[in-house]
């Protein structure tokens, strides 16, 4: 089988990952509780990956291949799921394009600072120019994504100003949240390694994304627990469409492909279709309003910033 074949079915991972952050900011919305929303999201998770683990148990792993575990590699998870409880608390503040550029920006470049100086068991490959001067076109592309959030006027796309003072109608700068969202994409990208080493422990790659979740809903379920308010009234929950609590489960989506065809097609042209995909999805809800998302209209400034975040992933992938 051609491994051009499987090129849609990435590019549909990326796009349904860039609506699963959209739709978790909805979910939040509703569910009033960021943690409550956060357990909702993941648990359908938890549930599908154990379901296809009891369909196919085996392989199963050995002594020796648990013996050379790392300890962190359990925590894959975790480290990924910043960025999506990032997703549920940010994204309506900062629009969808902002949110994803950044964090995919940030992923990207943790992602070569860890080939680079082969960190986490990697092996180190050393400092290549090409993939850092992507990575660059990718810092200004977002930059320029950014410009506009969904508090400020879009016709001021590309216009000269002070709109980065400007505060959004819920009274907090969006850019403030700038260096968060960043922290969150730098560890999506460590967690995409911990599970590839959890996978390699484990063997079977259902039991390894059952593994790499369940403390995710655990720390979010006991989250919740201690801190139980503020919890959604009836309206609140009357207002929850049904595609609400599928957020998790559109994100989960490139993880499976992750597991299914990255060997097939190969890290660089997976991730390059994967976060070309989560971009332009991200540009368009804004551009649209799709789930509920502030309208944001996609100008001159974002387009170019998308334009130039495409050319830096091509040169991430081809180099």
């Amino acid at each position: 089988m051609s491994a051009a074949l499987l090129y849609p079915f990435i590019i549909v991972a990326g796009a349904l990952q860039a609506l699963g952050n959209s739709m978790n900011a909805q979910l939040r919305g509703q569910l009033v509780n960021p943690f409550l929303a956060a357990s909702v999201s993941f648990l359908p998770i938890v549930f599908v990956f154990a379901t296809l683990f009891l369909v196919m148990p085996t392989p199963l792993p050995g002594l020796d291949t648990l013996g050379g575990m790392p300890w962190y590699a359990p925590l894959g998870g975790v480290a990924g799921a910043v960025a999506v409880f990032g997703g549920l608390a940010f994204v309506d503040k900062v629009g969808a394009g902002p949110f994803n550029g950044l964090t995919l920006t940030a992923n990207i470049l943790t992602s070569l600072a860890m080939d680079s100086l082969g960190l986490f068991g990697l092996p180190g490959g050393g400092f290549k120019p090409m993939p850092w001067l992507g990575g660059l076109l990718m810092a200004v592309g977002v930059t320029f994504i950014a410009r506009v959030t969904p508090g400020q006027d879009a016709s001021r796309d590309g216009a000269s100003g002070d709109g980065a003072s400007q505060e959004t109608d819920h009274g907090l700068n969006p850019r403030l949240l700038y260096p968060f969202i960043v922290v969150a994409g730098a560890l999506q990208a460590v967690g995409v390694v911990w599970n590839a080493q959890l996978r390699g422990a484990l063997v079977n790659p259902w039991l390894a994304a059952l593994v790499s979740f369940l403390p995710v809903v655990f720390v979010f379920v006991l989250v919740f627990l201690l801190r139980p308010k503020p919890l959604p009234r009836r309206t609140d929950l009357e207002g929850v469409r049904w595609w609400m609590p599928l957020a998790g489960l559109t994100g989960a989506v490139a993880v499976f492909a992750g597991l299914l065809f990255v060997d097939k097609v190969g890290a660089g042209a997976f991730n390059g279709l994967l976060i070309t995909a989560n971009l332009l999805t991200s540009v368009a809800l804004d551009h649209f309003g799709w789930v509920g998302m502030k309208r944001v209209r996609a100008g001159a400034s974002r387009l170019g910033g998308a334009a130039l975040m495409v050319a830096g992933i091509v040169l991430i992938s081809l180099f």
